[in-house]
């Protein structure tokens, strides 16, 4: 082994899932009860080509007495000072803890070489953790879930410099593996979702007809789309929640919505007999409030006669209806007889990179500079609001942090300008973007 790494953490952070993750193996017990590891636990860690020790410790507690947590807190210091890097863990769903502030503290005081996880990372609900995580001084958090398996690679890619095994410049013994790009096809029932799934990978494989409501369950099929590895997802048709009676079709929306979560890229496949509709538009929310790259494609578009007046109607509404959603692309296809779709792949794909985009600190503030000096802040009571320094807090979708002396007095209109900004600088039409404040100085100044 290389190198040693120590989890550590309060209770019931993940610790003991992670570490099974990292070795390939059921070793550690895992429950949701808080203080199941009690004693340090070894194994031989794995991530990618990376071979370290991985060392599980008991939750740290806020006791330094010869009681119980005390001395496991005891122990757990021990394997900090002996580990070549800490991963501190936390818990995103719950966020930052005054216990996470103290042992961060603890942890700097050791002159520690810290990596700061915030786990639990899947879905909506540990985003507003993920970024409170910054104010722990610890450096940019890494986002991900070990339940899930979400953010291996960029845990790998902070570990590296660790691997002394190699000479600079080597390769990994076994190279990194990309895993295919997790897409979801959704719409209205009836909307031609299987027909499209069908004519991607060029087989019927999903059963379709006129009637509505033929999908039940949300299918996945790998495939490679063009030289790139995919799953596609074909999910069932999402009605008004009014118009959901049946039990089953409840489930088989709540088996779409799961979709949502994990895909990366989400089609909304709407008719163009009847465009945008309160529901295709609600949808298409339900997308960009989740974070996902956002295609639209416009299905049976050969049944339409006068294609560029609805061409253009279809632009002004998706423009007026969804702002937030300014710049999506949008493809007009048919999926009957496969016309359309090698565009709507190339509109997927560039989706994706967009999605996945990170942009240079520097660059970020000399925009920012820029941006405020041709327009700035309001001074609400003639105090003027400062605008310290902006970072990007992750990719996937981008989400941006901006230190400032007074985030509560920020108008959502200014907020709304300088995401339309991001936008026009660094081509990211179509995709969402998160713009967070937080109040104070540059936390790296020093």
């Amino acid at each position: 082994m290389t190198f040693t790494l120590a989890i550590i953490g309060r209770p019931n952070v993940g610790k003991s899932t992670l570490f099974n993750r990292l070795v390939g193996k059921r070793l550690a017990l895992v429950d949701d009860r808080p203080g199941v590891t009690r004693d340090l636990r070894e194994g031989e860690g794995r991530l990618g080509g990376l071979r370290f020790t991985v060392v599980d410790t008991a939750g740290l507690e806020e006791h330094t007495d010869d009681s119980l947590p005390g001395r496991m807190r005891k122990l757990t210091e021990r394997a900090v000072d002996a580990a070549d890097v800490c991963l501190f863990v936390i818990d995103a769903k719950a966020g930052v803890t005054a216990a996470d502030m103290a042992f961060a503290e603890l942890l700097r005081r050791k002159n520690a070489t810290v990596i700061l996880g915030a786990n639990k990372t899947e879905g909506k609900a540990g985003d507003a953790g993920y970024y409170d995580a910054f104010s722990l001084g610890l450096g940019e958090p890494v986002a991900m879930s070990a339940e899930h398996n979400i953010g291996m690679d960029e845990l790998r890619e902070r570990l590296a410099p660790f691997d002394q095994a190699k000479p600079d410049g080597d390769e990994d013994d076994e190279p990194r593996e990309e895993g295919p790009i997790q897409i979801a096809i959704v719409g209205r029932p009836n909307a031609g979702k299987s027909t499209l799934v069908n004519a991607i990978i060029g087989q019927d494989r999903m059963l379709t007809g006129p009637e509505a409501g033929i999908t039940r369950d949300a299918i996945g099929v790998g495939f490679d789309w063009g030289g790139q590895p995919v799953k596609i997802f074909d999910t069932a048709g999402m009605r008004k929640k009014a118009k959901v009676n049946e039990k089953l079709e409840k489930m088989s929306v709540q088996d779409g919505l799961r979709a949502f979560k994990f895909a990366e890229v989400v089609i909304v496949l709407i008719d163009a007999r009847a465009p945008l509709e309160t529901q295709d538009l609600r949808i298409a929310d339900l997308a960009e409030r989740e974070g996902r790259a956002i295609v639209i494609g416009v299905n049976k578009w050969d049944l339409i006669e006068d294609k560029p007046k609805t061409l253009a109607s279809l632009k002004e509404a998706l423009t007026r209806l969804l702002p937030q959603m300014r710049g999506v692309p949008m493809v007009t296809m048919s999926a009957l007889d496969g016309r359309g779709v090698a565009r709507l792949r190339d509109a997927v794909m560039d989706a994706h990179r967009v999605w996945n985009i990170r942009i240079p600190t520097a660059r970020l503030n000399r925009w920012l500079a820029d941006t405020v000096s041709r327009h700035p802040p309001p001074a609400p009571g003639g105090r003027r609001i400062r605008l310290r320094y902006m970072t990007q807090a992750k990719a996937r979708p981008p989400t941006f942090i901006v230190f400032t002396s007074r985030p509560e007095d920020l108008p959502e209109a200014y907020s709304r300008y300088l995401v339309n900004g991001l936008r026009q600088e660094f081509g990211l039409n179509g995709t969402p973007i998160r713009l967070l404040w937080r109040k104070g100085d540059n936390p790296y100044a020093s």
